[in-house]
């Protein structure tokens, strides 16, 4: 049930609003009526349903006291409309993106015709025909899909599936965790729209939001993608290291495979070693590499073509497309999974695009990587066209003798390069799953003040590191790895598809042709890659299929699990008028102190407090019920995070916090959020006091603080809290008194100074300790994964108290058992 708040941000702005409504009698015995309505149905054990079209009376008593936010709104959302920038700026941020975002995609040409051609070469023109299909997929899915259609799809400026799925959550009901209020829509973030009641839209809404299923198919097929993109972190550093040292052995061709795996090896150690320098140490370094490696495959590229074969030109005809699958064999079409590897990189190039404007990116890749590549792969070819034996080693044999080993320096601090994007995409990735619930709880490090997207996850790192070493040294060639890595990276495509489908549905709200076109042709030609690369599960593709699979166990788990906990919170929690009809001590000794009880609600009462105040009959003076919500934004604006009410009237001196975070805040509640808490405490105070202090003693219809008085005759006067749940209305006696402004205003002084008392004296944090069991008749698999998965991600991820930063004798762990 959804309750109003006051937003700190807003509160003194919407004070005339409320103002404006004093004097309405007419309203008086509405207003009773509804308030009396919902007390029923609290004090009955009934619940007013949230998802409920049939709003009536009840949401207008909601609308009257929970004032909107968007003239204050207003002022802010011009702040995440992507900035104007001038000509200068933006070339310059397109140079800097060539490090962050085109890294991994650009170190493709070092092991794509190998992958292609693993068998050798059997007709020459195959090599033309497997350099169209290079062209052609470089221009349909990283340029017109990717870079002017799917990056257009970020929410404020972040990417990556998460990403996506948040948006969709904004505009369709289909997050799994119902814990959302309506004030979280006025965000200045939010940006919610309405749809027509026939359009298409409208339907694909009402068709995702119907049925429970649908939503966790949504929630399983973003899980899936994620999954991949973590498979990517593993393969892409291996795959890019063990191809750039893979140089040694044409120089120097008694080296041994063994000790290139070796070489490697040493390299990702290192590369993983350094990672919680975080990339804005190393960062200035990574543009002018990847410039410079972009260059120079261009120049090596031109020289190649020049001197042995202009012809490969003509494969920028389609018709050669046609021609080598014409001649037919199994092996052309498997081909397709090495032909694939030249477009790797761009679920890296969508999840890193947090650090620069869109503009910037279109800009670099239309102007720099797309030729570049075009060049460099056609150069190749020239030079294998004469050289067809040369394919295994068809990068480094081309380079000329004179620069080939400057040209080897560059290439392995290309790969480096690119293995960082795809580990720091990796890194935000788990943030994201980790503020939706769908990731254990693990220390994330910000590793950069002026970039907030730049973060290191020490528990992921090593375990990429591990896996990573493990792909090198148990393959040790590029093939099978080249096999596992084509595999994640088509399926991450077929996700993105399917989402953003929807996004064109529900958020672009595109005519139904449109989204027809963009869906059909992406997935012909996803899906035919995707059947290629099934041909090569066998052959290493099922690699990133175990670790997905793994991953996706894991996640699905801690999900389920964090969703089971909500739901008991939710129906084991008490009714507000329970807590006030034990009168203002609670029916307890209040002890001095404030007792800070947190819980995942964001209105009734929690479970945890009944069951403490149960056992133990004595609470703290002041309480306050915290409540922090990860909403499926990218970012909530500091002066719209807390929210803060009163419950009870004021002798009960109880309250309730709710923190808002998006899914790429600072974890500013790991710095000073008791201090932050605080501060918003008594800016409510003073902002109470104030109104209470506007008030006129003839109002027949006043909001005064924390009671409104409707007065009629002859009958009880019932006290509704204006700031506390709408399940907050308990009778009284009839009380006619007059109230000055300068006492009220003295009143909110009086009780800053007996809060700050309360505070000297001791804050104490409350928190649930919630054991998660299966119950007895439950299915064998249900109870592995419940008693023993789920479990065991308990024990080792972080406590929510090591998170809020809260010291152990400040910690009072209230546990609790239930069984699902």
């Amino acid at each position: 049930m959804q309750t109003p708040y006051i937003p700190i941000f807003s509160f003194y702005c919407s004070l005339p609003s409320l103002f404006s409504q004093s004097g309405k009698k007419s309203e008086l015995y509405e207003l009773k009526k509804m308030a009396a309505r919902v007390e029923a149905a609290t004090m009955g054990g009934g619940e007013i349903d949230e998802e409920s079209d049939e709003r009536g009376s009840m949401w207008d008593l909601d609308q009257k006291l929970d004032q909107s936010m968007d003239e204050e709104a207003g002022r802010l959302r011009n702040m995440y409309k992507e900035k104007k920038f001038s000509a200068l700026l933006l070339l310059q941020l397109s140079f800097q993106s060539l490090g962050v975002v085109y890294g991994d995609l650009g170190t493709s040409p070092l092991y794509v015709f190998y992958n292609t051609f693993p068998h050798g070469i059997k007709d020459p023109e195959d090599i033309i025909g497997a350099l169209s299909l290079i062209i052609y997929s470089l221009t349909l899915i990283p340029l017109l899909k990717y870079v002017f259609v799917v990056c257009k799809a970020n929410d404020n400026g972040q990417g990556g599936t998460f990403a996506l799925y948040s948006l969709l959550c904004r505009h369709a009901k289909v997050k799994t965790i119902r814990n959302q209020h309506r004030t979280d829509e006025e965000l200045t973030t939010y940006s919610r729209s309405t749809f027509h009641e026939h359009s298409f839209a409208a339907k694909t809404k009402r068709w995702l939001e119907e049925r429970t299923s649908r939503k966790t198919a949504l929630l399983v097929l973003v899980l899936v993608g994620t999954c991949m993109v973590i498979g990517d972190g593993i393969l892409t550093p291996a795959i890019s290291v063990l191809s750039a040292a893979g140089g040694l052995r044409v120089n120097l061709p008694h080296i041994s495979n063994g000790v290139v795996v070796l070489v490697a090896v040493v390299i990702l150690v290192s590369l993983f070693s350094v990672q919680h320098y975080g990339t804005d140490r190393v960062g200035w370094l990574f543009a002018p590499i990847v410039f410079l490696w972009f260059l120079s495959i261009a120049s090596i590229g031109m020289y190649n073509i020049w001197k042995h074969d202009t012809t490969v030109l003509k494969a920028f005809s389609p018709v050669y497309i046609y021609r080598y699958f014409k001649r037919g064999g199994i092996d052309r079409w498997t081909s397709l999974g090495g032909i694939m590897l030249s477009i790797t990189g761009i679920e890296a190039l969508f999840a890193d695009l947090s650090h620069f404007p869109v503009s910037a990116v279109q800009i670099a890749f239309t102007a720099i990587v797309f030729p570049c590549l075009l060049l460099a792969y056609s150069g190749q070819a020239a030079y294998i066209r004469n050289h067809p034996h040369h394919v295994a080693d068809a990068f480094y044999r081309s380079i000329p003798g004179s620069v080939y080993w400057p040209m080897f320096i560059i290439a392995t601090a290309a790969a480096i390069v690119a293995s960082q994007a795809t580990i720091s995409a990796t890194f935000s990735l788990i943030k994201q799953a980790l503020a939706h619930g769908c990731f254990p709880r693990v220390k994330v490090v910000h590793t950069s003040r002026k970039f907030l997207g730049q973060i290191y996850v020490p528990d992921i790192n090593w375990i990429l590191m591990i896996l990573c070493i493990a792909v090198t040294a148990g393959f040790k060639n590029q093939s099978q790895i080249g096999n596992a890595y084509g595999t994640a990276v088509v399926i991450v495509m077929l996700v993105t598809t399917l989402l953003m489908t929807l996004i064109m549905i529900l958020v672009w709200r595109c005519h139904w042709v449109l989204v027809l076109v963009f869906t059909v042709l992406s997935l012909v030609v996803e899906c035919t890659y995707f059947s290629a690369m099934l041909f090569k599960v066998d052959q290493g593709g099922w690699v990133p299929l175990v670790i997905a699979a793994a991953f996706l166990l894991i996640m699905s788990v801690w999900h389920y699990g964090t969703l089971k906990r909500y739901e008991f919170e939710m129906h084991s929690r008490v009714s507000m008028a329970w807590i006030l009809g034990l009168g203002p001590s609670l029916g307890l000794v209040r002890v001095p102190g404030v007792g800070l009880v947190y819980t995942e609600l964001a209105s009734g009462v929690p479970h945890i407090f009944s069951h403490f105040i149960t056992n133990l009959p004595a609470i703290h003076s002041v309480v306050v019920f915290v409540c922090v919500k990860n909403l499926p934004v990218y970012t909530v604006p500091e002066e719209e995070r807390f929210l803060v009410k009163r419950i009870g009237p004021k002798n009960f001196h109880m309250f309730r916090c709710v923190a808002r975070y998006g899914y790429g805040d600072l974890h500013k509640k790991d710095d000073d959020f008791e201090k932050r808490l605080f501060e918003s405490l008594f800016l409510f105070i003073r902002l109470e006091s104030m109104m209470e202090g506007g008030c006129s003693d003839s109002d027949d219809y006043s909001i005064c603080g924390s009671q409104n008085h409707f007065k009629e005759k002859n009958e009880n006067v019932a006290t509704f809290d204006t700031f506390d749940s709408i399940e907050s209305i308990t009778p009284v006696k009839r009380v006619s008194h007059t109230v000055t402004a300068s006492s009220q205003m003295s009143g909110g002084v009086d009780e800053l100074e007996f809060i700050n008392r309360c505070r000297d004296a001791g804050v104490v944090h409350i928190m649930g300790n919630t054991v998660v069991r299966a119950r007895r008749q439950a299915r064998f698999y249900k109870k592995i994964a419940i008693d023993y998965v789920y479990a065991f991600l308990r024990k080792i991820c972080r406590e929510h108290s090591v998170i809020f930063n809260v010291p152990q004798e400040s910690l009072l762990n209230v546990g609790q058992i239930f069984y699902v």
